[in-house]
């Protein structure tokens, strides 16, 4: 999973709201712990693009959207997306969703992905490195590079000989108050970087806040080191099976808004042939 978010590198649990409209004989059925007169969400409280606690983020509006489906109130619990995330929040029952999170990850139960993106190459739209779609292309030598330590695209960099002289940045910080995203962006725009690596939704939300200043490429090409491109789920308990069902229901009957939200906040949208979703 992608080390953005320790969900990595940042990416749902709501079943009994989703048997809100289910006959009783129905929901008597299920042994899904889950609250059915809310939609109860964990959620970081400083980590946009995704969420906080003013409900700016994309994951915010997307709990907005799927409560509004239910006819329900979205209801939150903030804790930092750092180590215990899960245990402390969906595992300890506090709620029952997890907007995003890499599809296969072990803590939690994954529905159908409602987006793939992958992780981007920033630079400024006048460089000659606009447009550079992989990470052994000549051009990047000897240039200085932001990345966030401890992520994928770092293993990548190390095999193509880039780390000499890129610029390291810290994965898990506390982003009430810091933002290494925010500043590498900020370099790249100004100069004191040539380019930048960061997971899609992060580099796309920040890039299009720069105005036209940045381009975008998605590393879909790598054909070394790992992944660059992932599907992301909502995560919720294992065993909620009915739950998960009426989640994949709704991603399907709503993608068309689903994407229209994530575009809204610059994050690139990949289909299954890594061909860029505009709307």
């Amino acid at each position: 999973m992608p080390a953005w978010r320790a969900r990595p590198a940042s990416l749902l649990a709501f079943l009994g709201l989703a048997v809100l409209h289910v006959p009783n004989a129905v929901s008597a059925q299920t042994v899904d712990l889950v609250d059915r007169s809310a939609l109860r969400v964990c959620a970081d409280p400083a980590n946009l693009p995704f969420s906080n606690k003013k409900g700016e983020g994309f994951e915010n509006r997307l709990a907005e959207l799927i409560a509004e489906k239910l006819s329900v109130p979205v209801l939150y619990t903030w804790f930092p997306q750092a180590t215990g995330f899960i245990r402390n929040t969906l595992r300890a029952h506090k709620c029952d969703l997890v907007m995003g999170y890499a599809q296969g990850q072990e803590l939690v139960q994954n529905t159908n992905h409602y987006y793939r993106s992958a992780y981007v190459l920033l630079t400024r739209a006048d460089s000659d490195l606009a447009g550079v779609e992989r990470l052994d292309d000549p051009r990047l030598k000897d240039k200085r590079i932001g990345i966030i330590a401890g992520t994928p695209p770092a293993t990548i960099m190390a095999l193509n000989g880039l780390i000499g002289k890129a610029k390291a940045f810290q994965l898990v910080v506390d982003r009430r108050f810091f933002s290494p995203a925010e500043e590498m962006v900020s370099e790249i725009v100004k100069g004191d970087l040539d380019a930048g690596i960061l997971w899609g939704p992060i580099g796309g939300y920040y890039a299009k806040l720069s105005g036209d200043k940045l381009s975008v490429v998605p590393l879909t090409k790598e054909t070394k080191g790992p992944r660059m491109t992932y599907r992301i789920t909502m995560g919720i308990r294992p065993n909620e099976r009915d739950w998960k069902h009426r989640l994949n229901r709704l991603i399907a009957a709503n993608q068309d808004e689903i994407n229209s939200i994530l575009l809204d906040f610059g994050v690139p949208i990949l289909d299954e042939n890594n061909n860029l979703i505009t709307k």
